[in-house]
């Protein structure tokens, strides 16, 4: 695994997390004003568990108004289903989870890595070939680390290696010190989808978040170079 070059840091993007998708309706309709609200690299589509001819059903059926906008289009789990849906790949939790769907999905598909409980989790998949590593998301029982240890990890991935490191955002303070720390990426969810000004605003204020939070770090580093 490539260690980091030293350069200045371009300003991290967002990665939305859909809400857990049974009908795809809703989102078909209001992904297109959603993706042109804010600057947005990656959507994670989370599916209700069901046979696999329904998921892939979903997946196709969110996939043009995602896809069309120049966003990627990744699956939670499920990276069997990754080739068959179009989907541009999936995200996966844990080191057996990334090694099991690596032939599947490498080299024309993206491999994102979570579920990284230690720093040796997270340089096994830099090493196995995770297109990026992710830090903060809720384990199975809903336990997340401290903001400032996720802030320490992505410091600690963002200074030492090359893969790109996304920062799991539960409020948009989080999402502003992630950026802050070094974050690639800034993974929000369910906090768009639940604020009364609905998502795009949400969004918004997300992407102004990330670009405060980038400044500050690019004006620390300045000022520390004198």
């Amino acid at each position: 695994m490539a260690t980091k070059s030293v350069s200045p840091r371009p300003a991290p993007r967002l990665y939305l997390a859909t809400p857990a998708v049974d009908d795809p309706s809703p989102l078909v309709g209001s992904l297109p004003a959603l993706l042109a609200a804010a600057d947005i690299a990656a959507v994670l589509v989370r599916l209700t568990p069901s046979d696999p001819r329904g998921m892939i059903s979903r997946i196709k059926a969110l996939a043009p108004a995602i896809q069309n906008a120049g966003v990627a289009l990744l699956i939670e789990g499920n990276a069997e289903l990754v080739a068959r849906s179009g989907a541009d790949g999936a995200h996966l939790a844990g080191i057996e989870a990334l090694q099991e769907a690596l032939p599947t999905l490498k080299p024309e598909r993206i491999a994102g890595a979570g579920g990284l409980a230690t720093r040796h989790d997270a340089m096994t998949a830099g090493e196995a070939g995770a297109d990026y590593v992710l830090f903060g998301e809720p384990d199975r029982h809903g336990r997340r680390p401290s903001t400032e240890a996720i802030g320490d990890r992505l410091q600690w991935w963002a200074e030492l290696f090359e893969p790109p490191c996304a920062g799991f955002a539960a409020t948009l303070d989080e999402a502003e010190g992630f950026a802050g720390a070094g974050a690639d990426f800034v993974l929000v969810g369910d906090f768009i989808w639940t604020d009364p000004r609905g998502p795009a605003a949400a969004l918004m204020d997300a992407g102004q978040a990330i670009r405060q939070g980038h400044a500050a770090m690019s004006a620390h580093a300045k000022a520390a170079r004198g």
